[in-house]
Formats: structure tokens, sequence, C-alpha cells
């Protein structure tokens, strides 16, 4: 018998013949980790909600054919389902932030659950609540126990979460993308944490994730959604080894490009000798400048073909003074070379800025935006072709034609995004400057398109310069990473030598900052 079984589960919003989950059957059997994978919008939050009833109610609705049985007990319509939630099953959502209250403390609310089904006093509540915390990973547990979420690292809210998810000594934990809003390092601990679990506990676990890298390191069966139903499902070795459905295919696909992107390329396609860049802050009563501040001092950098420079550092540090140098949008000494000098250069080398909805021109259309770069480095172009080469650049940041008459305000902030991408994108650069492309963006739309660049990267080869203060987003992307504090490198390496073996204090103080 397995544990939990969900057969034809059906699920529709309002009442509508549009099934958001549509007859899907699993099976997770004792201390086995079911995988859950599948784009945003597929289903798997909602099929993993239905197991407790918290769907949102009423406007989403069960199907009567529908069955979700743990150890042979229907949960659905079942009127004792309170006992089961934080009891039999734990939950771990999303986003901790949104689920924890952020008027209690963490032991208060640990201590609620446990109170809640064992009947402890508040006083055998505190001691296991310290010991939760302490299995869970949480460093200088007795004194965390009186914090509130907000003084909480997201790691760290995480821990919690699992915390609360395992207090009752659950047969089964739903993980709903329980490591989105993390950066890697953090991501490969909670990983490991909930190994543990499993092997300590005998918990069985589902793991629902976007992320084929990490359900491939925790699942040992995988089923993959994908509008509403399950096309295809089967041990980690089948589905990542021999996959047999189209999609699938795709996102297996897709996960080997990023794999291969982070193989290295020593080949330099440009490098910046001695560049400095200087603003005038004094002047004489002659208008003669007097004083200068060095923005940029003296960088001297490679960039590589078909690689991730990440230039990191404070706000006011010059890096995006330098990625404006790069691009020649303003004044520098020193020199920036490329392998063809007879190259244009704007065409060589373009930029995507911090916020889209400045960058791009509100009065024109998606389809003039874009159009813009063609008429200008191909201007003898045919109409048809400029047409063809506009929508072939908006399916590969992911959007469709039907983008092209609107306007940039009808657009979200991680659209916006990938319309910029796409307009740098059309006239075939070499080289991608990258001014804090995600910043403006949530950390799930920055996920997505940090997966996007890179995928891109990869198709075309393209070196990136990636600016950001992000250490997070820098690991994320960088193979080679410079520091710079008041417009000078302090420290470069590559990606793993910066994070693992810093050298400067500065340096060691941004990792801090960022975990």
């Amino acid at each position: 018998m397995s544990l939990l079984s969900i057969h034809n589960l059906t699920v529709s919003f309002n009442n509508s013949d549009n099934k958001v989950v549509n007859n899907v059957s699993l099976e997770v059997d004792k201390q086995e980790i079911l995988g859950i994978v599948g784009e945003s919008g597929s289903g798997k939050t909602i099929t993993a909600l239905s197991i407790l009833g918290l769907q949102p109610t009423p406007q989403a609705t069960i199907h009567s054919n529908s069955s979700i049985k743990f150890k042979d007990i229907e949960l659905i319509n079942n009127p004792k389902l309170q006992l089961f939630r934080g009891g039999k099953i734990g939950f771990i959502f999303q986003e901790p932030m949104s689920s924890l209250n952020p008027l209690h403390t963490i032991e208060h609310q640990i201590s609620e659950t446990l109170i809640l089904h064992n009947n402890l006093s508040k006083k055998q509540a505190k001691k296991e609540t310290l010991r939760l915390l302490k299995v869970t990973g949480i460093k200088n547990a007795k004194q965390r126990m009186h914090s509130y979420p907000h003084e909480l690292s997201g790691g760290q809210r995480q821990r919690v979460m699992i915390a609360m998810a395992i207090a009752n000594k659950p047969e089964l934990i739903i993980a709903d993308e329980p490591t989105t809003a993390l950066d890697v390092t953090i991501q490969e601990q909670i990983i490991k944490l909930l190994t543990k679990l499993r092997q300590e506990y005998g918990i069985a676990i589902i793991f629902i994730s976007h992320d084929l890298h990490l359900v491939q390191k925790i699942a040992d069966k995988i089923a993959v959604m994908k509008d509403g139903k399950i096309v295809e499902q089967g041990t980690c070795r089948q589905i990542f080894e021999n996959p047999s459905n189209s999609y699938t295919k795709k996102l297996i696909s897709s996960y080997n490009l990023l794999i291969e992107h982070n193989k290295k390329n020593e080949t330099i396609v440009a490098n910046l000798n001695n560049v400095c860049v200087r603003f005038p802050i004094k002047k004489n009563f002659f208008g003669k400048t007097t004083q200068y501040i060095n923005a940029v001092d003296n960088i001297t950098l490679s960039i590589k073909r078909g690689q991730t420079l990440g230039i990191v550092g404070e706000s006011g540090s010059g890096k995006t003074t330098l990625g404006q140098a790069i691009c020649r949008l303003i004044p520098f000494s020193g020199n920036i070379t490329i392998n063809d000098n007879q190259i244009k250069w704007s065409k060589y080398v373009q930029i995507v800025f911090q916020d889209p909805y400045t960058s791009l021109n509100p009065r024109m259309t998606i389809e003039q935006i874009i159009k813009e770069g063609i008429n200008v480095h191909f201007p003898h172009m045919q109409d048809a072709e400029k047409n063809s080469l506009i929508v072939n650049a908006l399916n590969e940041v992911g959007l469709t034609s039907d983008c092209l008459l609107r306007y940039p305000h009808e657009f979200s902030g991680g659209q916006r995004q990938r319309i910029a991408i796409a307009r740098a994108l059309i006239v075939r650069p070499q080289i991608l400057v990258l001014d804090e492309p995600t910043s403006a963006l949530d950390v799930t739309i920055q996920s997505q398109i940090l997966e996007l660049l890179s995928l891109i990267q990869h198709q075309r080869n393209l070196s990136y310069i990636f600016i950001s203060h992000d250490m997070r987003v820098i690991k994320a992307i960088s193979h080679d990473i410079a520091v710079m504090k008041d417009g000078k490198i302090i420290e470069q390496g590559t990606c793993q030598q910066i994070f693992e073996n810093p050298q400067q204090e500065y340096t060691k103080q941004l990792i801090r900052a960022s975990i």
C-alpha cells in the first residue's frame, strides 16, 4: 500500500471548463522522494495544495471523481482533515516570509503547532522547539528562538519552516518550491537538510520545483507536469537518461545546455587596458576644471568568448560607469580593443539597462523599439526579413508576435526586460553589457531572466559583462568576477576562487551580506 495515492485529481476554477489540474494520478511510497517538475502555471502547486485541502476556495473546485488517499484514508472532504495538516503531513511553502506570522517570534510559531497536535505544556514545547531549530541547522538556536521572521535571513526562515513541518513527526512532507528565493549555496544546504531528514526520520517527501538541477539531486521518482497534466513519470534515471515525452525532452535539453554553459573558454574577445573615466567636480572662476573624481581608475580586464564576467560592488563603486565606457557611451582614456577592430562598435557591443521601463520609449510599439536597431545597422534590409528577425528575437526571449503592436506599459517588469534583451540581440552583438538587469525584478522573475540569459549565451556563444551589487546573482551567472571599490578593481578571479577563497576584506563583507 502506498503512503499517498492520488487518482484522477481534477481541479477547476470558478466552475469553468478550464481544468488547472487535469486527471492527475500519483503514488508516493514510504520514505520516497517524488519530484514534481514543470514550468510556472503547469499545476504543480494546486496539486500539492489540494492534498491538504488548501486550494483557494470557493474559486477552486475538486471534481467528484477525484481521490486523494493517505494510508488508504480519503482526504477529500474529510471532516478530520485538520488533524493531517501539520500532523501526519507537513507542508513547506515557497516563500517563508509570507507564510510566517510577522507579529510572533519563531518560538511562538513552532510551539503553537506542538501544543495543538501533541498537547504539550509551554515548557515542553519550548524545549522541543529548541531541539527542532538545532536539528534544522539554525546557528545560535537559543537566541534565534526570540527572533521575528524579518530578523532572519532567507535561508534561516526556510529552516524555520522545515522545523515547523517536521515538528509533529509527519510521515510525509510536501515541499513547494522551497529553494526558489534562495541563492545557490543556501539551496544546496536545504537539499542536504531534506535528504538528511528523510534518512534519519524516515519521512517521504514531495519536492516541487521548476529547477531540474535540484530535482535530479534529491528525487527518487519524477513526475513532469504541463498544462495541468502529468505528461511523463518514472525514476530519476529514466527521466534524465531516456525521456519519452517531447516536453520532457525539451526540459532536459535546456538543462543540458545550462550544464554545458559552465565549461570554460579561454579565448579572449576584448581587452580593457588602463581604462579611466574622470568626472569634473570643481571649476575655477574662469570655468576651467580644477578637480576631478576618478569614477573608473586604471582598469585592466579581459573578456572571454561565451563567458560571463561579473562586475560587483556597492553603489558608487564605478560599475555602471565602467559598463558605459565599454559601450562607448561616455568619454574615457586608455584602450578598449576587440578582435576585429573593423566591426562597428555599437553593433558589436550592446547594453541592457537596469530598469526597462525607463529605457524603453513609452511612445513606441514593441515592434518599433526592436526594429530601431535593424534600421540603423541594416538600412538596406527588406521589410519582410526585418519582420522575421523581430519575431524570431521575441520568440528567443520567450515572447510571441502578439506583443508587436503593444506598448511598454502593457507588460510586466519581467516581460519588459525580455523586450530589452530582444532589442539588444537583434543586431547580433558579440558582447552584451547587462547593467543590473534583474535588480528591479522579484526573485522568481530574476531566476527566469538568469536562466534565459544562460540559454541565449550558450546558443549564441555570447560574452556577457554582468554588472550587479548582488553577490547571489553574480554567483549564479558568472564564470569570472571582478570586485570594484572606489573606481578600482581590488580583486578578481574565477567565480569559485572569489566565493571559496576571497582575499580582500571588502569581498568577504559582500559575500557575508548576501548569505
